[in-house]
């Protein structure tokens, strides 16, 4: 009983630490324009992939399926249209009040690399609605002939990336939602603590993910700390990969590991080996990386 009333404890001491980070980070602004030219890299892999792919970048938006949601929003290699090739798929889900339309670098960085890139300003992400639903807007598209996105999605490739409540909304999207078998990679950046999500009626339950997992989280100042996410960790039965960036607050952790996110959809789903030397091989950059810690990879 004494445990169970500690545990309950710190859970709450955790509730109001969250509230109040969430809060100053969503007033905050999102991503700089200039972080692929700015952020720290320790490693020449993260250095890389942070940088800018060779793709000239486009974008569009549509009218997201629920008002409060604002448009959905598509960025994709400028080529697309002419184009005989397909790409692939990354579902944003976007974190509490900062939606899609606030960090448009982020999203043109990784349509930079070849993917068609999409999310929405969504308030409340964690159930994996919205994500589904710019999915079903994508397949849509991909299957009308009058589109611009007529047959270029790879549907075999298709990944999600979340931040904070979009970090637990990456684990329903993938394990939750009508399509979930479509999704073959994931990563969950920041995301709340398994029993304080319950806790602030965001739950979700990560034991029945089946396809690799990044998780990347600050080492202070984070919605989640240390125990927390070893325990979300112990709970998937897939390959994962886990590690904290020092020196980064939870806002920052949306795009200052950007290289290792790129370098993590380049390898699930373009099949770059360069890429996945970060994550791979007798000596994966990421361990040896001293911007990191707490690194664990069991792929």
């Amino acid at each position: 009983m004494k445990e169970l009333l500690k545990r309950a404890g710190l859970v709450l001491l955790m509730l109001a630490a969250v509230r109040g980070i969430l809060a100053g980070w969503a007033a905050a602004p999102s991503v700089p324009e200039d972080y692929t030219g700015s952020v720290a890299t320790g490693g020449p892999v993260e250095a890389a992939y942070l940088a800018m792919g060779s793709y000239e970048v486009a974008c569009t938006t549509a009218a997201a399926p629920q008002e409060e949601w604002g448009d959905l929003v598509m960025y994709y290699p400028a080529e697309l249209p002419q184009s005989q090739s397909r790409y692939p798929v990354v579902v944003m889900v976007n974190g509490t009040g900062v939606g899609a339309s606030k960090y448009p670098s982020l999203f043109e960085h990784l349509a930079s690399w070849g993917f068609i890139v999409l999310g929405s300003d969504d308030p409340g992400t964690y159930a994996g609605d919205s994500a589904e639903a710019a999915l079903t807007w994508l397949l849509e598209k991909n299957a009308d002939p009058d589109s611009v996105f007529y047959d270029k999605a790879d549907l075999d490739r298709v990944g999600a990336c979340g931040h904070s409540q979009g970090g637990v909304g990456v684990f329903n999207a993938i394990g939750a939602t009508p399509h979930k078998e479509l999704y073959q990679c994931a990563v969950s950046l920041s995301p709340i603590d398994v029993e304080v999500a319950r806790a602030l009626k965001m739950p979700y339950d990560p034991a029945g993910i089946r396809v690799p997992v990044l998780i990347l989280a600050s080492a202070s100042k984070d919605v989640i700390q240390m125990e927390g996410l070893q325990q979300l960790y112990d709970r998937i039965d897939a390959p994962k990969v886990l590690a904290r960036r020092k020196a980064e607050g939870h806002g920052e952790m949306l795009y200052s590991a950007d290289g290792y996110v790129t370098a993590w959809f380049m390898w699930q789903l373009q099949g770059d080996e360069r890429a996945a030397a970060a994550f791979t091989g007798p000596a994966p950059e990421l361990l040896a990386n001293p911007l990191y810690q707490d690194q664990r990879i069991d792929l």
